[in-house]
This record gives C-alpha cells, sequence and structure tokens, in this order.
C-alpha cells in the first residue's frame, strides 16, 4: 500500500512538472512538450525559446527549491522535536535572508556568493534558536518562541539593510516575498548542487532520524552520538534552506506543510518519509508556481504569497492541535 501511495505522490509531482511547462500567456501542448524534451525539432522557433530558456529552467528550479525546503522542514521537524518546525517560521530562512540581502545590496555581482554567505546566516540563526531553547532538553514550545524572537530581531536588521539598499529596494523587496519570475539556467546551475548534496546527505542519515524519534537516552543507548548528529543534520538542513532562499527568497511555510503531508499519506518511516516529501515538495512548488503566474495572467503574482496563504491556516490548526 505504501510502495502505491509513493507512486501516486510521484505522478503528481510529474504531473506539476508537465502542467508547469505546458501553461502560460503561449499554451504549448503535452505532446509538443514531451517530444521536444525528447529531442524533436518540430517545435516552431518562438515556442520553442519559451520551453527550453524560459519555462523548463523556471520549472527545475521550483522543483528543486521545493525538495530543498521540504526535506530542511522534515529535518528540523525530528531534530527539534517540534511539528511546527520550518525554516521560515523558526528564523534559519531569516538568518539566510539577511545574509542574502547584505550580499545583495552590497556586491554588484553577487552570485558566487549568496549560498556561502546565505548558509553562515542559516547556521548562525539555527544554533542561536537551539542555544535559546535549551533548558534541560528542547521543548516544542520554546523552539517556536526562541525562533519567532530570532526572526523578529532578524527581520529588522534586514529592514536596516533596505533601508541603505538604495535602488535595490524593489529586487531586495521581492527577493523577500519569495518567487521564481525570471529564473534562468544561471540559477539553476547555482542550485543545482546545493540540491544533489543536501539530498544524499538526507537520505543517508535517515536511519539516524528514526533513532532520533526513540528520544535520546534510547538513541544513545543504541550508540548514537546525539549530540553530534543532532549538529550535523541541523546543518544539512541550514544548507538545504540556505541554497532555496538563495534562488527564490524567503518562500514560507513549504517546509512546514509537506513533510506533514507526507507523513500523512506514508506513515512516520523517514526511510520513506524523506523522498515523499522531497517529490511532493516539488510538486507544491511547481503546482503553486504555475497557479501563481496564470490565475491573474498577464500579472504575475509571487508564488510566496500563494503558499503563505495556504500555509498560515495551516500553521494556526497545528498550533491549536499541539497546544
Amino acid at each position: 500500500m505504501r510502495t502505491l501511495k509513493f507512486l501516486l505522490i510521484a505522478s503528481v509531482a510529474a504531473t506539476g512538472f508537465v502542467l508547469a511547462l505546458t501553461n502560460g500567456s503561449v499554451e504549448i501542448s503535452t505532446a509538443q512538450v514531451l517530444s521536444t524534451l525528447a529531442g524533436s525539432t518540430e517545435l516552431d522557433e518562438t515556442r520553442r525559446q519559451i520551453l527550453e530558456n524560459i519555462r523548463l529552467p523556471r520549472t527545475i528550479v521550483a522543483v528543486l527549491v521545493g525538495v530543498n525546503l521540504s526535506l530542511s522542514g522534515a529535518i528540523l521537524q525530528a531534530v527539534m522535536k517540534n511539528p511546527l518546525a520550518d525554516p521560515h517560521i523558526i528564523g534559519i530562512s531569516s538568518g539566510a535572508g539577511l545574509f542574502g540581502i547584505f550580499v545583495l545590496t552590497v556586491f554588484d555581482d553577487a552570485g558566487a556568493f549568496m549560498t556561502p554567505a546565505a548558509f553562515v546566516g542559516a547556521m548562525l540563526a539555527a544554533a542561536l534558536i537551539y542555544l535559546l531553547a535549551w533548558k534541560d532538553g528542547i521543548r516544542p514550545i520554546r523552539v517556536i518562541l526562541a525562533g519567532v524572537a530570532v526572526s523578529a530581531f532578524l527581520g529588522a536588521g534586514i529592514s536596516a539593510l533596505l533601508i541603505f539598499a538604495g535602488d535595490k529596494v524593489h529586487g531586495a523587496l521581492l527577493w523577500m516575498v519569495g518567487g521564481l519570475s525570471a529564473r534562468s539556467w544561471q540559477h539553476v546551475w547555482i542550485l543545482l548542487p546545493y540540491s544533489i548534496a543536501g539530498t544524499i546527505l538526507t537520505l543517508l542519515v535517515a536511519r539516524h532520524l528514526n533513532v532520533l524519534q526513540l528520544g535520546d537516552e534510547v538513541a544513545t543507548g543504541l550508540g548514537l552520538r546525539v549530540n553530534l548528529v543532532r549538529s550535523l543534520l541541523t546543518a544539512v538542513a541550514a544548507l538545504l534552506a540556505a541554497s532555496a532562499v538563495c534562488v527564490a527568497g524567503l518562500l514560507g511555510f513549504v517546509g512546514l506543510i509537506v513533510p506533514h503531508t507526507a507523513r500523512l499519506i506514508l506513515g512516520s518511516d523517514y526511510r520513506l518519509l524523506l523522498p515523499g516529501a522531497a517529490l511532493l515538495g516539488a510538486a507544491t512548488v511547481t503546482i503553486s508556481d504555475t497557479a501563481a503566474r496564470t490565475l491573474f495572467a498577464p500579472a504575475e503574482l509571487p508564488v510566496g504569497i500563494l503558499t503563505a496563504l495556504l500555509g498560515a491556516p495551516f500553521f494556526l490548526y497545528l498550533l491549536r492541535r499541539e497546544l
């Protein structure tokens, strides 16, 4: 049954990918998309350029961002023992955003520095949240309160930077909302190495995440070096979140909604949950981005607004249920 459910999630992800390529101001049929991806040159030059240089890289970026944020959220929820944990909510994305905005406003060509700088910011934010939330162990409510406080502090820093950003404010504000407009092959190549490395590392540590769910004492008794593993997993989550933030901006709630949905469908075994969350995250972002750019055409809505509209009620529901 789980295999069937996993295949269903994979088919939804594939459908979202195709829908993103076929829908837009210029209609391209599914058959034309598939034949062009297979190497056919029958499609006219205008549509081929739109498909290959506009929609395809944007859709690949959407897939990678969805995978990264979903895996990051799943890891954080396990490591911090908090079902409300999400890179955006608890402030890790804000840490990445602060350092990213700094690089964006200081350097003219920030592409090479964005992800490393954002990773440093995300790791510092994660460490600060962990230290503030630790008191004879980690409790979910303390993580959320510490995350909200850190996020507010870092948000003030971002606002201060924007005041001095001058003519770069508009681009920085769009980046803060979270969107995939004008994403190109350059963004794919920036994001791809971090996505591959982070995904492989995440899948390799799925067994450790299962052990962590048994509690620190049991995990230690089974030979797991809990603090070391927790630190390494947090670093992987920060890397995934930071790389997504660098390309898509502060795209919220994907890391919250998707792991919970995958858990409801596939269960709590992280060996199956993690790949399921990755596929479901790819489907969520690609379908949301397609809706955001087509529902109000010719105007385009940043996808971050749509994910916030979907995610905020879900967060409140989880908050009421946990408290």
